[in-house]
């Protein structure tokens, strides 16, 4: 029988105008990976920062290797051989591998740092867990999934027998998770307990022994993961039906030409590109990562200006040589690092929502009307269900679905009729994927055209109308809704790179 390693029973956490946590429960024995799943907002980050020591709780029981324990700070929780992968990795690039792993307790001679003893420890670590790194090797130059081998070895430096990953294959491609997996596979036999914290449910039948699903900040269920389908933990998850349906495809497609791009070129990125955009058209546009899809829309949209090309608006030739330009001819833009150039996240709903368009809601000494911003602010709220207690209430304490819901209605009070967006349902769980896909056919069916960008090919089929598909800068073929397969779209993903390695 495996050692019951963690228990937390009736957990309760609040925040301003939140209630993160009640009547929270999780469990963990030693030699199993539990998989921690639930919708944006749904607790499983907090619950495992409280067990990390980042938050205290404010009720229940927390009991490690049998005994309970009040862990007040991260400090306290490495002590008792807890640690915490966050998804924003936690490196100092500037030092290298083995600094940062065994940071603030290097070996030493006298005063002077040890470096050939320090990269003999970390060498030693990386060989019992069969990683192939060079401890000297500076740590802004490895690639992210280096990186989080580095995170895991430092979590494993200090004993941890518990080991907490919180969307561990988030920015991974499928060679890097299956690395990943084998490691984690590797410390469940040596009796490590592992939390894998994910948005993706197909992986959870590879990896996990057991599941546990939250919703709304409370405990739903756990059941073995060979026990459940992953349809039944959709239904746990999300608590209602859950939006699959394809695009509602105009029989004929309208022939108005919203958007027009001529010749658009941007360094290796952005080569020669041209396509057109119809009006109610969802248009994909797919491709591998650094195939320069979102290096097209920056371009097109002036957040980088392009080296060459035209750009036509309802057939009629435009100047944009910046993003206020871009806006003011109906093009808006959804960036797929929402935080960082979507949202001000220091500040509320309301005034992201009127961001774009604050010209509108001020009077002639400038002055902001602001019974219309809260007006504007609430009626969006409500149409997009956007999960708030409050239009007051900060952005950066929403969940990242309703954030993308936030920055959509930014672009809707702005009364853009071409919207791009980049990556619209990374980082957020199926239930808000459901409602954002159902946002994209809603404003499809209202005349409004749509480019979406997105990584997840069964995404990418169900929501377009016609794909685009890019390879190294440049677009190697255009598929119809009808004709597009997984396999087809691979091989024009593909097909410049086989073609100059031939």
């Amino acid at each position: 029988m495996h050692e019951l390693l963690v228990e937390m029973v009736d957990i309760a956490k609040s925040f301003p105008g939140v209630r993160a946590l009640e009547n929270a429960q999780f469990d963990l024995h030693s030699g199993e990976v539990h998989g921690l799943v639930g919708e944006n907002g749904a607790g499983k980050s907090t619950l495992m920062k409280i067990l990390a020591g980042i938050y205290r709780r404010d009720g229940g029981v927390i009991r490690v290797r049998g005994e309970e324990q009040d862990i007040a700070s991260p400090r306290a929780a490495l002590d008792l051989g807890i640690s915490i992968i966050h998804q924003e990795l936690n490196l100092m690039g500037h030092l290298t591998v083995a600094q940062n792993v065994f940071i603030g307790r290097e070996p030493r001679r006298g005063v002077l740092l040890d470096e050939k003893a320090l990269n003999r420890q970390t060498t030693a670590l990386f060989e019992d867990l069969h990683i192939r790194l060079d401890p000297r090797a500076r740590v802004s130059r490895l690639a992210v999934a280096q990186q989080q081998m580095v995170e895991i070895a430092k979590a494993l430096s200090y004993n941890s027998d518990v080991l907490v990953m919180d969307e561990p294959t988030a920015t991974l491609t499928d060679t890097e998770i299956d690395e990943l997996f084998r490691i984690t596979r590797h410390l469940r036999e040596r009796g490590h307990g592992i939390v894998h914290i994910s948005h993706r449910l197909e992986e959870l039948k590879q990896i996990t022994d057991r599941v546990t699903v939250m919703r709304d900040g409370r405990y739903i269920r756990t059941v073995r993961t060979t026990e459940a389908s992953t349809q039944e933990i959709i239904s746990m998850m999300v608590g209602r039906t859950v939006y699959e349906a394809t695009p509602e495809l105009p029989e004929t497609p309208d022939p108005a030409v919203m958007l027009e791009v001529r010749h658009l070129n941007r360094g290796r990125q952005v080569r020669d590109i041209s396509f057109q955009l119809h009006r109610g058209e969802i248009l994909g546009i797919a491709g591998l990562v650094g195939a320069g899809r979102t290096e097209v829309v920056r371009a097109i949209f002036a957040a980088d200006l392009p080296e060459s090309g035209d750009i036509l608006v309802n057939e009629q030739p435009v100047t944009i040589r910046t993003p206020a330009d871009a806006v003011r001819h109906g093009i808006a833009y959804l960036s797929e690092d929402r935080k960082r150039y979507g949202l001000a996240l220091g500040m509320d709903v309301e005034v992201n929502a009127v961001l774009a368009s604050l010209g509108r809601f001020t009077n002639q000494f400038g002055w902001v009307k602001t019974a219309a911003t809260r007006k504007k602010a609430v009626e969006l709220v409500d149409t997009l269900a956007i999960k708030t207690p409050r239009v007051t209430q900060r952005v950066k304490n929403l969940s990242g679905g309703n954030q993308q819901k936030v920055v959509i209605a930014k672009w809707l009070i702005a009364d853009t009729q071409i919207l791009i967006f980049d990556e619209p349902t990374r980082g957020i769980d199926v239930g808000a994927k459901s409602e954002i896909y159902r946002l994209l056919n809603d404003l499809a069916r209202q005349g409004k055209a749509v480019i979406m960008i997105s990584s997840e090919l069964p995404e990418i089929l169900r929501m377009s109308h016609r794909i685009l598909v890019m390879c190294e800068g440049r677009i190697t073929g255009e598929l119809s809704s009808a004709e597009a397969t997984q396999e087809r779209i691979m091989t024009l993903a593909t097909q410049r790179a086989s073609v100059a390695a031939a």
